[in-house]
């Protein structure tokens, strides 16, 4: 890294050396400052000044250096979003942000900052080199899911712990690490370089030394205990990460099967939930709780019928997708080998056509304009030219006629694939709404069971002169039968109302999951196809521009030859 070249010992000499240094007035980055730090990376000279008159296309620019410009916040690089190398060192930033989007970036520098803390870098996956050399951090923490991370120059910061150093252990890809500067490697009776060789051991240079096999080796020994013990909880936390990996595709699944916390008795508890008129009812006792326990066990046998419904029309609608998006990749690629095909031949052509117009430019430089061969080359010439527009031409209708063949055929292949897979989607809601009704019907006998369970119980308590053992809730229901079958029949709504809210959802997102598809296909092919005829187009005007350049690279071509 260039930055620790020549680097002060210090925070305190670092920072002297910063305030020493011309800067700016304070800022943020804007869109000016990006356009302005770009176009002052040109090279010297004539490059510099056709540089310089170049437009600023934003999404074309790779590589960004805003050093030394006093800024104290990032901002307004989403505009950058093809960006690979960003040079932010010796300002004045203090927080890491707005860089997330710049999933490309492969080089970060923002070292000679006052960085406190590491952060928002979790979606830079394609980063290779970080540098936060000589900042005011205190902790190594936010770097796992830097899977392709290979630099890390954090030295001369603030780091008084251990902690955080293990978690590298998560960085497969880390070669190169420095750590020196902070106050731990400045510890008398803490040998900083053996307990890193020691706990990570995909480095392979630390302070950029080669990490010998036996410094390894002597390093592991010196640190056995704590390796061991960073191991036992890494391998904990691998275990745990894999098992949550797995819930959530398996909760992936369900979700694309609709059937989500069906698997259970989650509907069944649902039902209950927040429902005062079910409690009420289930101070009956044992009676009352046995109706429940066949109730329950009725709804739990339906929920497990839709759920493996559910999963088998879920394995048979991605089978279809699959299918479907081979066929087309298919047609795609057989397309494209034909187009390909056409443009390989009219190369072939074309390298034959400038070598002749070549030759014949070559003798009418060489001739005089008077002379009668001088008209007959110029006749050779524009014949030539005629062709030459004429093959292009034929080229560019095949390639059109192509594409355009293509884009309707998937088109009507998308169409005909949604009706396919619509069809299957509502033979799967009919067959569960189904099982929803069964459910409805299972509810309401339950409904009419507790109405006959209730009043058997408050009749029994009457023969006995046994007022006193009836429920303080059910009391109301000794002179009142209608009271019974109120709070009877708002517990069946209650009940009802769950079953008929996730037999909507299923429907609604079923459907949903239709559209969303169908919109990404037709976006994509959309966009494909575009993408395609500006490819032609562009084409064609490179053909022609080339062909219409000519005379003139010929005759610089000659010109050369004679000043030489």
């Amino acid at each position: 890294m260039d930055e620790e070249t020549n680097t002060p010992e210090n925070g305190e000499t670092n920072k002297a050396f910063l305030e020493d240094v011309y800067f700016p007035e304070p800022g943020i980055i804007n869109l000016d400052m990006i356009r302005t730090s770009y176009l002052a990376e040109g090279e010297r000279g004539e490059t510099s000044r056709l540089h310089q008159l170049e437009s600023v296309v934003l999404e074309r620019i790779k590589m960004l250096r805003l050093e030394f410009k006093n800024i104290l916040r990032i901002d307004h690089l989403w505009v950058l979003p093809n960006l690979t190398k960003l040079c932010l060192n010796c300002n004045k930033i203090e927080v890491i942000e707005h860089i997330g989007m710049l999933t490309a970036l492969k080089e970060l520098n923002l070292s000679f900052n006052y960085i406190t803390k590491i952060e928002n870098l979790d979606t830079l996956v394609n980063l290779e080199v970080l540098s936060l050399f000589s900042n005011r951090i205190t902790k190594i923490e936010n770097l796992e899911t830097l899977e392709k991370l290979v630099i890390l120059s954090i030295g001369n910061n603030l780091i008084d712990v251990l902690d955080g150093i293990d978690r590298l252990r998560f960085v497969n890809s880390l070669k190169v690490l420095n750590l020196e500067g902070n106050p731990i490697a400045k510890l008398p009776d803490f040998p900083l370089t053996q307990y890193v060789t020691a706990i990570l051991p995909q480095l392979n240079y630390y302070k950029y030394v080669f990490i010998k096999a036996e410094m390894r080796e002597a390093a592991q020994k010196r640190f056995s205990r704590e390796l061991r013990e960073i191991e036992g909880k890494q391998e904990k936390e691998i275990h745990g990460l894999e098992t949550e990996a797995r819930e959530l595709a398996e909760a992936e699944r369900l979700s694309s099967s609709f059937v989500e916390h069906l698997d259970g008795d989650q509907l069944y508890e649902s039902m209950w939930r927040g429902d005062e008129n079910g409690r009420v009812l289930m101070l009956l006792g044992a009676p009352a709780q046995e109706l429940a326990e066949e109730y329950g066990n009725d709804v739990h046998e339906l929920t497990q019928k839709i759920y493996k419904l559910g999963l088998e029309r879920f394995s048979e609608r991605d089978a279809e997708v699959k299918d479907f998006m081979s066929s087309l990749q298919e047609g795609q690629q057989e397309l494209q080998s034909l187009g390909q095909k056409h443009i390989e031949e009219f190369l072939q052509y074309r390298d034959k056509a400038f070598e002749e117009a070549g030759t014949i430019l070559r003798q009418l430089e060489a001739g005089k304009e008077d002379a009668p061969e001088h008209l007959q080359l110029c006749e050779v010439m524009d014949d030539l030219n005629a062709h030459f527009e004429e093959t292009l031409s034929e080229m560019w209708h095949n390639l059109m006629a192509q594409e355009l063949h293509l884009h309707e055929a998937v088109e009507e292949s998308t169409l005909n694939f949604e009706r396919k897979i619509t069809r299957s989607m509502s033979t799967f809601v009919e067959q569960a709404q189904v099982y929803f009704l069964q459910l409805r019907d299972v509810c309401e006998h339950f409904s009419d069971n507790m109405i006959e369970t209730v009043s058997r119980f408050i009749s029994h308590k009457l023969a006995l002169q046994d007022l006193d053992s009836v429920p303080q809730a059910l009391r109301m229901c000794i002179d009142d039968r209608q009271a019974v079958l109120r709070i009877v029949a708002d517990m069946k709504a209650t009940h009802t109302s769950r079953i008929e809210d996730r037999e909507d959802r299923m429907a609604t997102r079923s459907k949903e999951s239709i559209e969303t598809l169908i919109a990404k296909l037709t976006k994509e092919e959309v966009e494909r196809h575009r993408a395609k005829i500006l490819e032609i187009n562009s084409f064609m005007e490179m053909m022609t521009e080339a062909m219409a350049n000519l005379p003139e690279e010929i005759h610089a071509e000659l010109l050369a030859g004679e000043q030489q």
